[in-house]
């Protein structure tokens, strides 16, 4: 899966969020991390799932098949 789409499609879910994603091989293992005040107040593993809904379909299909994620809040970048 293109980085670049998956970059947009947190961006446009987490408004104001900072994006950075990694190809780590073959298009679908990739590393992805987001900065986003949309994360306050929620556990790593609500902060994880808010970004592995986000990509429901395309880890079942795996389209994407490994996505390894770092979440944060903008005070603890």
């Amino acid at each position: 899966m293109d980085t670049s789409v998956v970059q947009r499609r947190i961006e446009e879910a987490l408004p104001g969020s900072k994006v950075e994603v990694l190809d780590q091989g073959g298009g679908d293992h990739l590393q992805v991390t987001v900065v986003s005040a949309a994360f306050a107040g929620k556990s790593r593993m609500q902060q994880h799932q808010m970004i592995y809904g986000l990509f429901r379909e395309e880890m079942q299909t795996e389209a994407i098949h490994a996505l390894a994620l770092k979440t944060f809040t903008p005070e603890e970048a």
